[in-house]
């Protein structure tokens, strides 16, 4: 729920027609920029937001109910096939690349899949770019088990850079300095004891985190790279369901951009 500062950038960008050669999301960033590629401003917001209030569609009677902390039923299909139709026409026609990241439970390593033509395909991508370890069932593309992209790969700007995309915004969700505890990740023995890499890459989440946030950071201070983030430490849980606290970070991310275009 921390992805509603992402959805105001976004609009922002919208508003403002700031588009990108290149784009890379994780997990809620997968989701919010899928609304960024086809175009359709306030999707995120409607969804994360007015949608939430309404569907109360996240929680623990949803992890009792369905075993998913999430209602990706209606996330994933009602929402983008009846409520608020995802424009998949604008999407596929659209120049820009966009990849949406997951972690294989397979080899516990980062993938990256750009798909715009295939509605079902594209919907198994950020659902599993999505399914956060624990709190969610693994999710499969292509036939292989996938779970949330932050494990393996938080921040894909070293994904971004190997491409040959070196001018760089990056949109964070965390205030600067903000670091992710300094020991390993806790797997308990009866999750996933079928993908020992996976185990090991949800151990080893943490280190990897705040590596990235160190690189992020040291080419920010260089000049190297834009970052757009939170001014103060912010006040929204992940799994956040007060949708007041969730309009506010959205419209400080709306701020936010509004001084990217002075650093451009």
């Amino acid at each position: 729920m921390r992805g509603v500062f992402t959805c105001g950038v976004l609009d922002y960008f919208m508003d403002h027609d700031i588009r990108f050669p290149y784009t890379i999301g994780v997990s809620a960033g997968a989701c919010n920029g899928l609304s960024y590629m086809s175009r359709q401003r306030g999707r995120g917001k409607f969804s994360n937001i007015d949608l939430l209030e309404k569907y109360r569609y996240i929680g623990i009677k949803q992890l009792l109910l369905k075993g998913n902390i999430m209602d990706f039923d209606l996330l994933f299909h009602t929402f983008p096939e009846q409520i608020i139709p995802y424009h998949y026409d604008v999407y596929a026609r659209c120049e820009e690349h966009f990849e949406m990241v997951t972690t294989s439970c397979l080899t516990g390593q980062a993938c990256y899949y750009e798909e715009k033509h295939n509605p079902k395909r594209i919907i198994d991508i950020v659902k599993a770019s999505s399914s956060l370890p624990f709190v969610c069932p693994i999710s499969y593309v292509d036939g292989t088990p996938m779970l949330d992209g932050g494990i393996a790969d938080s921040i894909p700007l070293e994904r971004a850079r190997t491409l040959g995309y070196d001018r760089n915004v990056v949109v964070l969700t965390r205030n600067k300095g903000y670091r992710k505890p300094d020991k390993p990740g806790t797997v308990p023995p009866f999750f996933y004891h079928k993908y020992p890499a996976l185990r090991k890459a949800i151990r080893d989440r943490n280190t990897l985190y705040n590596r990235q946030i160190a690189e992020v950071e040291r080419l920010e201070e260089q000049g190297e790279l834009i970052v757009i983030r939170p001014q103060q430490p912010i006040v929204v849980d992940r799994m956040e369901r007060d949708t007041s606290k969730l309009l506010d970070l959205y419209n400080e991310g709306y701020r936010c951009a509004a001084e990217f275009e002075y650093k451009k």
